[in-house]
């Protein structure tokens, strides 16, 4: 039985509504996320943490991260996304709320994990839901919507932060921003539950238990298609330098380079500004190359080549003192490596229709599982060396070693078939 999806249920813009709920959600789960990030130099000195403890602490998230991506990825095939995105968000919510409750090293440990855990559904189910509601023209603009809501919320963050604080400095202060930004989970469950009915995101191929042959044969195929394995390499380069990036950018500044924490919130809140900008933009680019005569998978390739070069700019803002330049350079850097992701998603997507939620699922846990361990190795190289240049100098270039894979190992051939299918 094949897969469609849904026509949209009350009228055209129905689906960009829905695109926008999803993006609203990956704010929510970024600012989350990234509370501890713009926080990590009061809370580490209050603890008394080592750049390596607080490597720990972001490698507990990627292990949960993983575990979290294959169980909620097959879960998101199983389950219609209706009701099961609500009850992940609400999940992911109160464990950062519970963040703000914690008293030292092992309880961080323990919120993150479980935090990890449940984030990492917001994206079989997003991409379950642009799966069913979106064309395949129409489905890099909708990614990159998508995505661009880790931008909005990494945005916000560090502002509601100083807003929260302020020039605060006493202990404890850190922990309300995180029962604040904890809360806000159940304001979007509402309008998800208002605006998507029962029935709106049901797709044929839902698994049932009679398919449990063509399921054994995905799973036994996969490991034979050269396109999986170039989404592998894809998914753990990708997310290596953003995860990277995303953690240690704040002690990066502060630490690394000496501005104080009202400049870095400032400037992580347009860095992330940057990252929007990039991620639109290469939705944008592929639309209007699909548009103009390129097939959609060779259009993704230049767009993901593009950011690419973007991302290896990471050597030069090393290599840079304190000052606008290096501020400059970081911006740029931004726009390309969220731009990578939108790409990634619709790649993936080519891979075919029926078990969406199980692929994403098992790519994000192969991608975490790999590069969790490096947070906790970027922190002793830190450590060691007395500084963060060495780190960021190598990271940026991981995603051209996944465009080489990609031209590698993805055919040509493959490609149009995968457009038409």
């Amino acid at each position: 039985m094949s897969i469609a999806p849904t026509t949209p249920p009350c009228s055209a813009s129905w689906k960009w509504w829905v695109s926008g709920l999803l993006l609203l959600a990956t704010m929510i789960n970024y600012m989350d996320r990234q509370t501890l990030a713009n926080l990590s130099v009061r809370i580490t000195d209050e603890f008394g943490l080592s750049q390596e403890q607080y490597g720990d602490i972001e490698l507990v998230f990627g292990w949960g991260f993983a575990i979290g991506s294959l169980t909620f990825g097959i879960l998101a095939d199983r389950i219609n996304v209706r009701a099961l995105y609500p009850v992940v968000l609400l999940g992911w919510s109160a464990v950062g709320f519970a963040t703000g409750l914690s008293r030292g090293h092992g309880s961080l440990l323990a919120c993150r994990a479980i935090l990890g855990f449940f984030e990492a559904g917001h994206w079989p189910c997003a991409l379950r839901t642009t799966q069913a509601t979106l064309s395949a023209n129409d489905r890099l603009m909708g990614n990159s919507v998508l995505q661009s809501g880790a931008s909005l919320g990494a945005i916000f963050t560090p502002l509601v932060i100083r807003a929260i604080v302020g020039g605060n400095t006493a202990p404890g202060v850190w922990r309300l921003p995180f029962l604040i930004v904890g809360a806000a989970g159940a304001v979007w469950v509402i309008a998800w539950l208002a605006l998507v009915r029962r029935g709106d995101l049901k797709m044929d191929g839902q698994t049932t238990g009679d398919d449990s042959a063509r399921k054994s044969a995905w799973w036994t195929g996969l490991a034979g298609d050269r396109r999986f394995w170039a989404l592998v390499i894809m998914v753990v380069c990708i997310n290596s330098v953003w995860q990277l990036i995303r953690a240690w950018l704040p002690k990066f500044l502060q630490q690394g380079r000496g501005y104080d924490e009202a400049t870095m919130l400032y400037f992580n809140s347009a860095y992330y500004v940057a990252t929007d900008v990039g991620c639109l933009l290469a939705g944008a680019l592929g639309l209007w190359l699909a548009r103009h005569g390129f097939q959609a998978h060779r259009a993704r390739l230049v767009v993901f080549g593009l950011c690419s070069i973007l991302a290896a700019l990471t050597t030069v803002a090393a290599a840079l003192p304190r000052g606008w330049p290096l501020l400059g350079v970081l911006l740029i850097i931004g726009a390309g490596t969220l731009g990578l992701f939108p790409c990634y998603y619709s790649f993936t997507q080519e891979m075919g229709r029926q078990h969406v939620g199980k692929a994403t699922g098992l790519l994000a846990t192969i991608a975490w599982v790999a590069s969790a361990p490096l947070q906790k190795f970027f922190g002793r190289l830190v450590d060691q060396t007395g500084s963060f240049d060495l780190g960021l100098a190598v990271i940026g270039w991981a995603p051209c070693v996944a465009l080489g894979a990609m031209l590698l190992l993805w055919r040509h051939g493959e490609a149009q078939n995968a457009e038409t299918a």
